[in-house]
C-alpha cells in the first residue's frame, strides 16, 4: 500500500496529533512492532500486552507514524505523529475496508473446520495463472489478519483471497461485511472449535455467517456432500456451485491417485484433463475441487487452472514431505488438528511405501470440550499396528486414546506417551528407535508444540 498520513487520518476519522506530517507516506501497516519496516503505520493493539508501550520499538524499527487510542491521550508522544483514535483495532479494520474499496479487487474469501489453508493456496495458484494476487499469509485470518492481509495488497492487485477462521459465533459476519466477498468458499464442516459450538449443525450456522458480506450476484461455492450445508445453502439467494466425492455435486471426482508426493486426479468437468496437487492424500482432491470451482466461476480455462494446481506453493507447517538429519522422511503437518484431519492424514500416511517403519506421533487435538476423550479415544479405529508400526502419543488429551489402544499396542513397547510438556522427552526416545529407512508422520495442535519435535529431527535447535 501507498497512502499519505493525511489520507489515512481521514479514512479512520482519525485526529492527526502532528498536522506538519500529513504528507508522509506510509507504505506498511502492523501490530507487531518487531516486523515493521520503513514506512510503517504502527497499530497498538490491548490484550496480554498493551501495544502502546512498545512505539519506542515500532519507530527505531522504522515506522512513520502510529495509530494512538483516546484513552492513551495523555501519553501520546509530542514530536511523534500518532492518529487519535476510539479504538484501534476497530479504526485498522475501518482504514481495511476504505482501502479494499479504493483498490476494488475481486475477493475470494475461504473458511472450513479444515483444509482452508491448503484451499487458500491453491486458489491463489490458479488465479496467478491470469491475474495479479495477493493471498493470506501464515495464519492471518482473524479480525486482526484479515485486515493486515487486505492492507498488504499493493494497488495492482486484482484478485484477493482471504483466509478467514473463526472459534465463536458472528466472527465470521464481521470478517465477511468487512470484506465483502465476490466468491465463499466453504470446505467443510468438522469438529474444530466444537468446545465452543457443542454441536456441528452450530458449527455450521457460525460457517454460513460468511455469506453475510455477499452481494445478490456473488458466488457461494461449498462441500455438497455435506447435509449440513446443503440444508441451509438451499435457503440463499447466490448463485451456487458444489464440488465433492458424489455426483450430486457440480464439480465431482471421477478418477484418483495419491503417493508420498503427489495427487492426480480427474473430474466430471474435464474428464479427459488429469489435474496434478503437490501434496499426499485423497483428502487434498477436494480442496483442489474449491479451487477449481473458484477458477471456473471466474472463467479461467481449465489447461490455466492444470497449471495453476501443479505449480502451487503451499503455507509452511501444514502437510510436507521432509527429510530428517538420520534420512528419515518426515511427513509433518503440525499447525493444528482435529479428528477429521488426523483421520485423513493417517490415510495418506498408510500409504506410502517406507523401508522401514511407519512411526506415528500424535499430540492433542485442542478445543474439543467434554466431547475430546471420545474423539480422541476413537481415532484408535484407524490406528493398526500392522501399517503403523510405531504410536509416540503426547498432551493430557491423548491419555484416552492411550487406554483405547491398550489391545493393539503394547506401552513402552510399540506405544509410547508423553505429558504435554515432555516434547525432548519424546525426541530423545523417537530418535532411539529411528533408521535412516523408516518414516514418520507428526501430526498435532499448534499448542502442543509438536515443531520442537520437527527442529531436533531436522537437526535444528530447539524453539525451547
Amino acid at each position: 500500500m501507498k497512502m499519505k498520513l493525511e489520507e489515512v487520518a481521514q479514512a479512520v476519522s482519525g485526529e492527526l496529533t502532528v498536522p506538519v506530517a500529513a504528507s508522509k507516506l506510509v507504505t506498511s501497516v502492523d501490530f507487531d512492532s518487531r516486523k515493521l519496516t520503513t514506512g510503517a503505520l504502527f497499530v497498538p493493539l490491548t490484550g496480554t500486552h498493551d501495544g502502546h508501550q512498545y512505539l519506542t520499538n515500532a519507530i527505531e524499527k522504522g515506522a512513520v507514524a502510529a495509530l494512538w487510542s483516546e484513552d492513551h491521550r495523555d501519553t501520546a508522544p509530542a514530536d511523534f505523529p500518532v492518529i487519535i483514535v476510539p479504538n484501534p483495532l476497530a479504526a485498522l479494520q475501518t482504514l481495511a475496508r476504505y482501502y479494499l474499496t479504493k483498490i476494488n479487487p475481486k475477493v475470494i474469501a475461504v473458511t472450513g473446520s479444515n483444509g482452508k489453508t491448503t484451499t487458500k493456496d491453491l486458489i491463489a495458484s490458479i488465479c496467478k495463472t491470469r491475474f495479479n494476487v495477493t493471498k493470506t499469509q501464515g495464519n492471518y485470518n482473524n479480525e486482526i489478519g484479515v485486515p493486515i492481509t487486505v492492507l498488504s495488497m499493493d494497488s495492482s492487485t486484482e484478485v484477493l483471497v482471504v483466509e478467514m477462521g473463526m472459534d465463536r459465533p458472528g466472527q465470521l459476519t464481521m470478517l465477511s461485511q468487512l470484506t465483502t466477498p465476490d466468491i465463499a468458499v466453504i470446505t467443510m464442516i468438522g469438529e474444530a472449535h466444537i468446545e465452543f459450538f457443542k454441536t456441528r449443525a452450530r458449527i455450521a450456522d457460525a460457517k454460513m455467517e460468511i455469506t453475510s458480506g455477499l452481494r445478490p450476484d456473488s458466488w457461494l461455492i461449498y462441500k455438497g456432500d455435506e447435509p449440513l450445508l446443503q440444508k441451509r445453502a438451499s435457503a440463499l439467494p447466490f448463485p451456487q456451485k458444489t464440488f465433492g466425492e458424489s455426483d450430486i455435486n457440480d464439480l465431482y471426482v471421477t478418477e484418483s491417485q495419491t503417493d508420498d508426493q503427489k495427487t492426480v486426479f480427474t473430474t466430471n468437468a474435464w474428464p479427459k484433463l488429469p489435474f496434478t496437487v503437490q501434496l499426499p492424500g485423497r483428502y487434498n482432491v477436494n480442496n483442489a475441487l474449491a479451487a477449481l470451482a473458484v477458477g471456473d466461476a471466474l472463467a479461467i480455462p481449465a489447461p490455466a487452472m492444470q497449471q495453476g494446481l501443479e505449480a502451487a506453493i503451499f503455507t509452511k507447517n501444514r502437510t510436507e514431505w521432509l527429510l530428517g538429519d538420520q534420512g528419515e522422511k518426515i511427513l509433518s503437518d503440525v499447525y493444528n488438528s482435529n479428528p477429521t484431519a488426523v483421520r485423513a492424514v493417517l490415510q495418506a500416511f498408510a500409504a506410502s511405501q517406507p523401508q522401514g517403519k511407519r512411526i506415528v506421533v500424535l499430540g492433542d487435538m485442542l478445543e474439543l470440550g467434554d466431547a475430546a476423550p471420545q474423539l480422541h479415544a476413537k481415532l484408535a479405529e484407524v490406528l493398526d499396528p500392522n501399517q503403523f508400526n510405531l504410536v509416540f502419543l503426547l498432551g493430557t488429551e491423548m491419555q484416552a486414546l492411550k487406554t483405547a489402544l491398550a489391545d493393539k499396542y503394547q506401552l513402552g513397547n510399540n506405544l509410547f506417551y508423553y505429558d504435554g510438556n515432555q516434547q525432548l522427552q519424546l525426541l530423545q526416545e523417537l530418535r532411539q528407535h529411528l533408521t535412516s529407512k523408516d518414516e514418520v508422520l507428526l501430526k498435532g495442535s499448534h499448542g502442543m508444540h509438536l515443531e520442537i519435535v520437527l527442529q531436533g529431527l531436522l537437526g535444528e535447535k530447539s524453539a525451547r
